[in-house]
């Protein structure tokens, strides 16, 4: 038997009461923020990340959880896609985006129990978009990727590159950098959004309705009618016939 289709559908993820299934820890399927990784081995580098027409990094577009339960190693399994922001490099010829990413894990790892995740929503605000991996990777201030480049005048606030270093210093790094103490998360807290990012949803995903064959009462008695019209128009000739004779 062929499998069965699945459908898309793009949703809001009402504002902060939906944010949470978002998360990592409940492996969502989603559209644009940044990314909500499955495991921390192998993750993308920034140079993995760049256009390449253009050389600007790329945003994260979406990502489909689609686990392989009969697979020991793709209990968990997500698929990311990356692309980029600049309209002019999807009509150039050459190498380009967007970009593919696997990353899967078997039932029993380090990062989640065995057990599928609660349903409702963690007590208290949802948490804000992390700083670094567990184990101890930094993530890019602007767009959550791997970001080994920091601040040189803080140490705290992590980079992919130069661009989202820029970008990040316009956007109000420059007034904070630097002035709280180093134990102070405020001053260095990471915005939601920025216009780098696509804007984010929840993917809710649907088995696609079978086509309903044709009603068959309705068959009947169109057949039934044809019936009765042939009949009549047999009689209405017989009927003719024993007139002219």
């Amino acid at each position: 038997m062929a499998p069965g289709v699945e459908l898309g559908f793009a949703a809001a993820a009402e504002g902060a009461g939906g944010a949470w299934r978002l998360h990592s820890t409940y492996f969502p399927s989603k559209v644009g923020g940044r990314p909500a990784w499955l495991g921390e081995a192998g993750l993308p580098g920034p140079a993995a990340l760049r256009c390449g027409r253009c050389q600007q990094p790329c945003a994260f577009l979406l990502q489909l959880y689609a686990p392989l339960p009969g697979r020991a190693d793709a209990f968990h399994r997500t698929l990311f896609v990356f692309a980029c922001r600049g309209a002019a490099c999807y009509g150039l010829a050459g190498p380009g985006g967007p970009f593919l990413f696997r990353s899967q894990l078997p039932r029993r790892n380090d990062t989640y129990p065995e057990e599928p995740p609660p349903e409702e929503p963690p007590p208290g605000p949802a948490p804000a978009p992390p700083r670094r991996l567990g184990s101890g990777a930094a993530l890019c201030r602007v767009c959550g990727c791997l970001g080994p480049r920091c601040c040189g005048r803080c140490r705290r606030a992590a980079y992919c590159g130069p661009e989202h270093q820029a970008l990040d210093w316009r956007r109000g790094h420059r007034r904070s950098c630097g002035q709280h103490a180093a134990g102070d998360d405020l001053a260095n807290a990471i915005p939601e959004h920025n216009e780098f990012l696509f804007p984010e949803y929840e993917i809710l995903i649907e088995p696609e309705e079978p086509e309903l064959p044709a009603d068959s009462t309705d068959d009947e008695q169109g057949a039934e009618g044809t019936s009765k019209d042939a009949k009549e128009q047999e009689e209405l000739g017989a009927a003719g016939t024993a007139g002219q004779k």
